[in-house]
């Protein structure tokens, strides 16, 4: 068995497309997918590109993807990579696949001289927690997520501040 990671290309798409929809049939989230192919093939692959992908094979055939971006630590004053979207396909659990996505972010993180990895995970998610907690991640229990988005989102852009100009 070989396992090799690359970089995903716009030729990709929708087989990125689809590991995005068999992770959220996965997560019970399936109900929450609105992406519009072409859009997000544009914000991945577009002028400005707003995310990586990397795509992991077992024998040549895709079996697994991860999607992350850069965000910024104040207090490290570095960059980190925040990951997105890490999926394998059920067959390929137990490959060892999962752990050499992260490992290849891990890797990208020192090159880039990078802080620190981050992700979420659901709650529920038992077997993704051990799985993390046994490659040396730790639960941020402390800190609690927020969002705004929406209708929200879409009222608190058109609010205006004291500092906003007319």
């Amino acid at each position: 068995m070989t396992l090799s990671i690359r970089s995903a290309t716009p030729a990709d798409l929708p087989l990125i497309a689809q590991f995005i929809r068999d992770l959220a049939d996965y997560e019970k989230l399936a109900h929450e997918v609105r992406f519009d192919e072409a859009k997000l093939g544009e914000k991945l692959f577009g002028p400005r590109p707003y995310a990586e992908v990397v795509i992991g094979e077992i024998n040549g055939a895709p079996q697994g993807f991860a999607l992350f971006f850069h965000n910024f630590s104040t207090f490290e004053g570095k960059p980190g990579i925040y990951l997105e979207d890490l999926f394998v396909r059920p067959d390929a659990r137990g490959s060892g696949l999962g752990k050499a996505l992260l490992a290849h972010l891990a890797k990208l993180c020192v090159e880039r001289d990078c802080a620190r990895l981050e992700w979420w995970v659901l709650d529920w998610n038992a077997p993704s927690i051990g799985f993390y907690k046994s490659l040396g991640a730790r639960m941020m229990d402390e800190w609690t997520v927020m969002r705004v988005d929406g209708e929200a989102l879409a009222k608190l852009a058109r609010s205006r501040s004291p500092a906003t100009p007319d």
